[in-house]
């Protein structure tokens, strides 16, 4: 399953919940079907004040395209812009109409910050509150449309609103956990705060929630956190690295795991389900330290989980390399930051993880590259595993004037 078929089937039910579904209001603009809302039309109906005048291409099957005056989907047409203005009038209703709804507005990411963000901006200065989905997120995800949809850097702008929290998960587990969150912190603690949450369009196992701590905290407040331990590393290996993902990587992560083992390596995986959240509290607990000079320092969850180390760190996930800076300088250790810095491309997954190297063979390279580095292996090590896997330094470009530097 996909994170976005996860959000889908969670969705519809939370709009079958009596009252508080009623108020939940889905939006899309384009490609319903997409996002795996072809069942919600029949069952819920899209809005249309005046009903439905028409027989849609569809009419003969069961899921098929179904307006009412009470249809509770709004189905805005292909502008972005519009259904973020109709997002907002929803997101302030609590306070215009005294009437608290919940709009969970879905549309292919790169159509998000990128296009509308201003718009964002605008739901945040009115005091808005909902859910953003950015769908068939990632830059490597959906494959074979180019530049049009692959977005590796939402989750960096999103930083830039300061109402808005983005998340990037790559479980449903995760996912769950996010909107629980999302709806207490809107609903239950009155907090105008805007929920944007990459989801991804490949599909891969759903794993159950570890049950192990992570510094000492469960595992769903731990995700809350922004970060989280998924994996243990095995004890019997010489040495252990540790790989922080997030989003549809997290199978690259994870595939890493059996490659490093053939070199005697170990992999402690961690989930970072918001960096960008990590680097506010790390800014926070910074300025707190800077202006009390007579208390003892303050730390931070990212701290907390990573700074105290002097090995191997890989960080790899769809999103653009600076994102992951964010959180870069509290790693301990050495740190191997890959990402997907440069246009999109049209290829398959497989070449274009390849082309940004952060497939299973990149992230094992980078970490046997890393050890080489601290003195722990043979740098001949690296290199044959980077003959092995057919990975070289030279690559073309064709997106951009001059060579890949």
């Amino acid at each position: 399953m996909s994170t976005t078929m996860a959000f889908a089937s969670l969705l519809r039910k939370l709009m079958k919940m009596g009252d508080f579904g009623k108020r939940c209001v889905p939006m899309v603009t384009d490609e319903a079907r997409t996002f795996g809302m072809n069942a919600f039309f029949h069952e819920f109906k899209i809005h249309a004040p005046f009903g439905q005048h028409y027989t849609p291409v569809d009419h003969d099957i069961l899921m098929k395209y179904s307006e009412a005056p009470d249809g509770q989907i709004l189905q805005e047409g292909i502008s972005e812009a519009g259904a973020l203005c109709t997002w907002i009038a929803c997101g302030t209703s609590y306070a215009s109409q005294g009437c608290p709804m919940l709009p969970f507005f879905i549309y292919y990411s790169m159509f998000g910050f990128q296009r509308v963000g201003d718009f964002i901006w605008q739901a945040a200065d009115a005091r808005s509150r909902g859910f953003l989905l950015g769908a068939t997120a990632g830059r490597t995800t959906l494959n074979g449309e180019g530049l049009q949809h692959q977005d590796g850097h939402s989750n960096l702008f999103a930083i830039s609103n300061p109402a808005c929290i983005a998340w990037d998960p790559a479980f449903s587990y995760e996912l769950a956990y996010i909107i629980e969150d999302g709806i207490y912190k809107m609903w239950g603690q009155d907090k105008d705060l805007i929920y944007y949450i990459s989801l991804y369009n490949e599909n891969h196992p759903m794993p159950e929630v570890p049950k192990h701590l992570t510094c000492g905290v469960a595992t769903k407040e731990a995700v809350l956190k922004g970060l989280y331990k998924f994996q243990e590393a095995p004890s019997d290996k010489a040495m252990t690295v540790r790989v922080i993902s997030s989003g549809s990587i997290m199978q690259q992560a994870l595939g890493a795991v059996a490659l490093l083992a053939e070199y005697g390596v170990g992999v402690e995986i961690w989930s970072a389900t918001n960096i960008g959240e990590l680097n506010r509290e790390a800014f926070k607990a910074e300025r707190y330290n800077r202006l009390h000079p007579m208390e003892p320092k303050k730390s931070c969850w990212v701290n907390d989980c990573l700074g105290d180390y002097d090995g191997v760190t890989v960080i790899s996930s769809d999103n653009i390399s600076q994102y992951h800076q964010l959180i870069e300088k509290y790693c301990g250790g050495d740190v191997v930051n890959l990402g997907t810095d440069g246009f999109g491309r049209s290829d398959t997954r497989e070449q274009l993880r390849r082309f940004f190297e952060i497939d299973s063979e990149s992230i094992c390279v980078g970490a046997l590259t890393a050890l080489a580095r601290q003195g722990k292996i043979e740098p001949q090590v690296a290199q044959d595993a980077m003959d092995k896997f057919g990975i070289k330094y030279e690559r073309q470009d064709i997106t951009m004037d001059k060579d890949w530097p």
